[in-house]
């Protein structure tokens, strides 16, 4: 495994348009994940010295919106009350769903998003312990 823990911005589609609010990570957290291939990836997530939780997690291009820059966007399986900008998000990355690719449609698209957070979250289910992991209790 390994992580990264940065602040986010965003581009802001991910709730308005694919009903999956993402974080965009910072420049430093797509620096972090250079050595990885791109796709889409399941772990663990926190949020400035909240709880643990499931998430996936995009590395890539984004080839359905033909972004220019490489980005990483984290989705944390959890319904939060509002938004968490400026705030430190860790992620680490356990395990591999799939390659980044272009879909034929938005809705396409969106089965695609709700197939991977379903494996993912099952995946996470044979990880529990690594909620415990000092990455997530050290301070940064």
């Amino acid at each position: 495994s390994s992580g990264i823990n940065a602040e986010y911005g965003g581009f802001g589609r991910g709730s308005k348009e694919l009903g999956c609010p993402t974080a965009n990570m910072d420049e430093k957290a797509v620096l972090a994940a250079s050595h990885l291939s791109t796709g889409i990836y399941y772990g663990w997530a926190c949020v400035g010295n909240g709880p643990v939780l499931k998430a996936v997690t995009s590395v890539g291009w984004n080839p359905q919106y033909n972004n220019d820059h490489k980005s990483v966007e984290v989705h944390i399986i959890h319904e939060f009350g509002g938004d968490f900008y400026g705030e430190t998000l860790r992620f680490m990355f356990l395990g591999y769903i799939r390659d980044e690719v272009s879909f034929d449609s938005l809705e396409a698209l969106i089965d695609r998003i709700n197939a991977d957070v379903s494996e993912g979250s099952a995946a996470l289910d044979h990880h529990l312990d690594l909620r415990e992991d000092p990455f997530f209790t050290n301070p940064v």
